[in-house]
């Protein structure tokens, strides 16, 4: 569906290269990144060391908070396309999650967590699919994978910058948790100002008729082509859980708490190299290829991280699940775009991630029960079983059939 209406929509960047609209959006992001992951660095280890939460609660926790997002994304995503506006909902979303912030620090129950990661996630779903509609807005077909890989890669800069600082202030700070919560809420302040000002959406043409539509019609209009996109990325969710458990199995493999954010660190450096560079490529050859790779990336990391039991091992685990995320979620993206009607684009994004995200809630919580009654190995290892075993699924209909070539 990618036909002459996208190129008579709106101003879009030139071909030669990337609108200054998708470099502030992934500026956005990183702050906002930084502030969220400084915090989601330390939560697991502040929730099960410092308030004796189970793993199995702080899967619920984690599940429940993405879950939460998901869905939301469905409605803002719709509400983006019904009154031809995205940057509102972006900015209301980016503004729920800043002023959010703050609860963390003054958290004193797992409780109160549970409502404060809520919150900030709902922020999340509500600025997540006008976001990714904006860059697919302003940017050209044939760029967009470099776009989405573009706005990934500044987007994990700040995932990446984010647990670094966590490691570095608690040192600072001797171990107090609480005073790094507070300063995390810096950033998300600033990528509050950086999209209001940086950021300039295009016109788009006017279509009275889609006001007409209902949801359920939205959903109708959607092509099969989106919907393969749909059932691959739901698949493969079924391998992955929350990066929470990233954390914990770093406290499990010898790092103290403080140290154990290195896990992260680790998987963002690698997302970060990747995610740019793979986009590019996704744009050059067939992207179900590279979803086939990132899938087996995750086995292996998987199967690392089963058996992880000093530092070294988990920072090659890191390294790979990262790696994986940079080979899948640029190209999920552009897939998505790719696919969709161009006025129908932030409904699609928020179909995608609902799914994506309700496959996600229930591996959390199997995943922290798994953990609970059997530790980090069966955690790890079953999910690298599911992995392999999509791999074989995966190429086995792209072998099977040509309508598999959905790229």
């Amino acid at each position: 569906m990618k036909g002459s209406s996208d190129e008579s929509a709106a101003p879009v960047a030139a071909p030669s290269r990337l609108s200054s609209a998708v470099w502030a959006l992934g500026l956005t992001s990183l702050c906002m990144d930084i502030s969220s992951e400084m915090i989601h660095s330390l939560l697991p280890v502040f929730l099960v060391v410092g308030l004796g939460t189970s793993v199995a609660y702080l899967g619920i926790i984690e599940g429940v908070a993405e879950a939460t997002t998901s869905i939301v994304k469905v409605f803002s995503g719709a509400l983006s396309d019904y009154f031809g506006r995205r940057k509102p909902l972006a900015l209301l979303g980016y503004g729920m999650a800043a002023l959010t912030k703050p609860l963390f620090p003054c958290a004193s129950s797992a409780g109160m967590v549970f409502l404060a990661r809520f919150i900030d996630r709902l922020g999340k779903g509500i600025r997540g699919a006008p976001r990714d509609a904006l860059v697919a807005d302003v940017t050209p077909a044939e760029l967009r994978g470099a776009a989405f890989g573009l706005r990934q890669s500044l987007d994990t800069i700040g995932a990446f910058a984010g647990p670094v600082l966590a490691i570095v202030l608690a040192a600072v700070f001797s171990g107090e948790l609480r005073t790094v919560l507070w300063i995390a809420v810096l950033p998300a302040f600033i990528s509050v100002v950086v999209l209001w000002v940086g950021v300039r959406e295009p016109q788009r043409p006017s279509a009275p008729q889609a006001k007409e539509r209902s949801v359920e019609l939205r959903v109708r209009a959607m092509p099969r082509s989106f919907w393969i996109v749909c059932a691959v990325a739901s698949v493969f969710m079924l391998s992955r859980f929350s990066e929470a458990f990233l954390v914990l199995v770093g406290l499990h493999g010898g790092l103290t708490p403080a140290l154990a954010p290195l896990v992260l660190v680790a998987m963002n450096l690698a997302y970060l190299l990747s995610a740019y560079p793979v986009g590019k490529l996704s744009d050059r050859m067939p992207k179900q290829n590279l979803l086939v790779a990132g899938c087996g990336i995750l086995a292996l990391a998987n199967g690392v991280l089963a058996f992880a039991s000093n530092p070294f091992l988990l920072i090659v685990g890191g390294l790979l699940w990262g790696l994986h995320m940079g080979f899948t979620e640029g190209v999920f993206a552009a897939m998505v775009a790719n696919s969709a009607p161009q006025d129908l684009r932030g409904s699609a994004f928020g179909i995608f991630n609902m799914l994506r995200g309700l496959v996600l809630l229930g591996a959390s919580v199997c995943a922290g029960l798994l953990w609970e009654q059997m530790g980090p190995r069966a955690t790890f290892g079953f999910a690298s079983v599911l992995a392999i075993l999509t791999v074989f699924a995966l190429w086995s209909a792209k072998c099977r059939s040509p309508a598999a070539n959905f790229s």
